[in-house]
């Protein structure tokens, strides 16, 4: 590791942040490991450190554990601390960049509105294996009219599993992205709301069972 990395790294800070949700999820599930694999950034990237949501340089050297690999972006275990690497940065990490999406030529508003939630499961909480969709977050969807017949808006109500839940902003962000990739998509309108607050009873059955709940 270059000799600057470990300065970098605790840069970070010990200082706490709030989790998505602890206490509504069983004990110990949050934090299990689905895989023990090893990796050495091959350049400098920006991680977001888990869950206080601050972006952190981790520098090219460093070593970590991949602790989650789902809808292209990846929780990795360095020196203690957990780090989101999104999947624009895969390669940073001998892993392949998420694949272009594409759509049929011409396609219709259904098909359009049907890649957008296709899209928004490929969205995951870094800490928990359930994508957004199926963990309850998203109210509404709906795909409008945009400023030329040729393009579409992207309209998405959605909430968090806690207010104070540090990746929030993450999470937007990461909804954003994958559904701009959405081929007609120009615009994406993501409103955050707290009413109603989530519950787990919001959880589709398949997410339940994932989590234990059944």
């Amino acid at each position: 590791m270059h000799g600057h990395g470990n300065s970098r790294l605790r840069y970070a800070s010990r200082a706490g942040g709030l989790r998505c949700a602890p206490e509504k999820f069983p004990s110990g599930w949050l934090v299990a490991v689905q895989g023990q694999e090893e990796v050495t950034f091959s350049r400098d990237v920006i991680g977001v450190l888990i869950p206080q949501g601050t972006k952190v340089e981790l520098p090219e050297g460093a070593v970590g554990v991949i602790t989650q690999a789902l809808g292209g972006s990846y929780t990795v275990q360095v020196q203690g601390h957990l780090f989101r690497i999104d999947g624009q940065d895969a390669d940073s990490i001998g892993k392949p960049k998420p694949a272009k999406l594409e759509l049929p030529e011409n396609p219709t508003d259904k098909e359009i509105e049907q890649a957008v939630w296709s899209q928004l499961k490929t969205v995951y909480d870094p800490e928990i294996p359930i994508d957004i969709v199926n963990l309850g977050l998203v109210y509404d969807c709906h795909v409008l009219p945009g400023t030329s017949d040729e393009v579409r808006k992207a309209s998405i109500r959605m909430t968090l599993t806690a207010p104070g839940c540090g990746m929030g902003d993450t999470l937007v962000a990461d909804v954003k992205t994958k559904v701009a990739s959405v081929p007609k998509i120009a615009e994406v309108e993501v409103e955050l709301t707290f009413d109603p607050p989530w519950t787990r009873d919001m959880m589709s059955e398949e997410a339940q069972l994932t989590a234990g709940f059944m």
